[in-house]
């Protein structure tokens, strides 16, 4: 199948196969299950429910289960089939879901958070459940004696979470724009780092263990791909979307990454080619082509009896440039930039035509996207969102 579908052409678009129509309030999360038809759901309507597909290519709930508060997060471990749902109170319940998905069982329940649960991962190895809140904390708990091991709190929501499991590094997005990689202990955690370049609330996280890099889509419509095994501090801004980004998968076999943005938006990048790093604003007094004056920069303005213009950047070069020598807009899909972006007039000059031939194709889901997951060895995408359809493609992403 993964050879099949590397085979694609790029120009391929997303095939809608089903969809799941039901729920009562937005969806918030929807799970393929692997080697099965099915597809687990958590919605605002309080409901969990499993979807088998029958006979006559139909979904149909195998499981409804009512909860206690509206399900905001969830987590399915298949080889043990048990599935952990975060709620709006700020609980996580445990469930095992038989063989044939008919029947699902509680287990117990997590006090993980104060606040509504924003993620949730599971960790057989170690037995731990980790999750992020709206209490602005990541809490992990041992699910064998449903005990807190630790807390650690930050300064506003934390709203996405991913973990690396070989080193217990976890990822912790959260409303200010901010990315915390922690190093989980039994009891304690450390901070290792923290990366800033958002300039929106970060809403997606998605680790590659494998190159070891680290993709954030946020609020501000764009994703940054942070290379943290890199260890020089490399990172690719990719800006494409209209809509803030609300899912991302990185796919290894073909190196491509795919995004989803809340107003429906679905981007397939291209990440086997060699990128350039935008480039740091610079900042100047005056324009770094003609040497006019800023509006604050008073003294010159004065000398040189001058009104001060107002300041811009250059996409490509970063310099501080005025409008009269900015007057173009390009893409430079090599640097991210998918849409037409401000550029100096010498910067547009050397871009080439085949400099602006798009490294992503972007497809219209046609429906509010707030999660997204994929089943890489069939070859499947589930997406959800607020207009309570959950939708099942084949996203043809092989090129």
């Amino acid at each position: 199948m993964a050879a099949e579908i590397h085979s694609r052409p790029q120009s391929s678009r997303p095939v809608l196969l089903s969809k799941v129509e039901g729920h009562q309030d937005a969806v918030s999360a929807a799970l393929l299950i692997p080697k099965e038809d099915g597809v687990i759901t958590a919605s605002e309507d309080r409901t969990i429910r499993v979807w088998l597909k029958r006979d006559s290519g139909q979904y149909w709930p195998s499981i409804y289960h009512t909860m206690s508060s509206p399900c905001s997060a969830m987590a399915y471990h298949h080889d043990s089939r048990r599935i952990f749902v975060g709620q709006d109170n700020g609980a996580i319940m445990e469930f095992h879901i038989s063989e044939d998905f008919n029947k699902m069982n509680f287990v117990k329940t997590y006090p993980a958070h104060q606040n509504r649960v924003s993620a949730i991962i599971f960790c057989l190895t170690s037995e731990w459940v980790i999750s992020t809140g709206h209490d602005k904390c990541v809490s992990w708990m041992c699910t064998r004696s449903g005990s807190m091991l630790g807390r650690h709190y930050f300064t506003s929501w934390a709203s996405c979470l991913q973990y690396d499991y070989e080193t217990r590094y976890a990822f912790v997005g959260d409303y200010s724009g901010q990315i915390t990689l922690l190093k989980l202990e039994q009891n304690t955690c450390s901070i290792i780092t923290t990366l800033k370049g958002h300039e929106g609330s970060i809403t997606s996280l998605w680790w590659d263990p494998v190159q070891r890099l680290l993709f954030s889509g946020a609020s501000d419509h764009s994703i940054i791909m942070w290379d943290i095994g890199g260890r020089k501090g490399r990172t690719l801004l990719l800006q494409g979307h209209h809509d803030k980004v609300q899912a991302i998968c990185y796919i290894q076999l073909t190196r491509q990454l795919v995004s989803c943005s809340a107003d429906g938006g679905i981007a397939v990048w291209n990440m086997d080619i060699s990128r350039e790093e935008a480039p740091q604003w610079l900042e100047s007094d005056s324009c770094q082509k003609c040497e006019q004056p800023f509006f604050w920069n008073i003294k010159q303005m004065w000398d040189t009896k001058t009104l001060g213009l107002r300041q811009h950047h250059c996409r490509k070069c970063g310099q501080a440039v005025c409008g009269k020598c900015s007057t173009k807009r390009s893409s430079y899909p090599i640097m991210g930039f998918e849409f037409q972006v401000r550029v100096c007039d010498s910067c547009f000059e050397s871009i080439k035509d085949e400099d602006r031939t798009s490294l992503a194709t972007f497809h219209e889901g046609k429906h509010n996207i707030s999660h997204m997951s994929m089943d890489i060895s069939r070859g499947l995408m589930v997406t959800c969102g607020s207009d309570r359809i959950v939708k099942i493609w084949d996203p043809q992403y092989g090129q």
